[in-house]
């Protein structure tokens, strides 16, 4: 498995709650946070953890597949679905994990590190982030080759 450098792994902190939720409704007026805003906060923040490999359920993931071969650009919010309030927001996750990881803790440091995320940029506080891990990313297996680096046929 190749490392991720620069990227956060399964410690982190986040924002207390005290801190979020402040600021978006002032007497000089209101700060509206788009679901689409968040949810691509969130995808952001989960791809920079150490072990994710991609997002989404099998079909999710063709049709983006599919997006790509067309050009279309696939987004970073497939596999991300948000409920925003006007405090608060909660953040579901699927998601495709790397083959070997303990995927408890990989959850953990992936909820830990959207939350601080959304609630850091947002001000809003994070409710709950529900991961579903839908599938499991195995490593290529090497093609066999020929007895002592020959070619197998002339």
């Amino acid at each position: 498995m190749q490392e991720k450098r620069d990227r956060p792994g399964f410690g982190g902190s986040h924002a207390s709650p005290s801190q979020t939720g402040k600021g978006l409704a002032t007497e000089r007026g209101r700060t509206v946070i788009a679901d689409e805003v968040v949810a691509k906060i969130g995808g952001m923040a989960a791809r920079e953890i150490e072990g994710v490999h991609d997002f989404g359920t099998g079909t999710a993931r063709a049709i983006g597949a599919l997006k790509g071969r067309l050009g279309a650009e696939d987004g970073v919010t497939r596999g991300i679905d948000v409920e925003v309030g006007e405090r608060q927001a909660a953040v579901d996750i699927h998601l495709v994990v790397e083959y070997g990881l303990a995927i408890p803790d990989l959850a953990e440091a992936v909820r830990r590190h959207v939350i601080d995320a959304v609630e850091r940029m947002c001000g809003l506080e994070v409710t709950e982030v529900n991961i579903a891990v839908d599938d499991v990313h195995l490593p290529r297996q090497e093609e066999p080759s020929g007895t002592d680096g020959e070619p197998r046929v002339q």
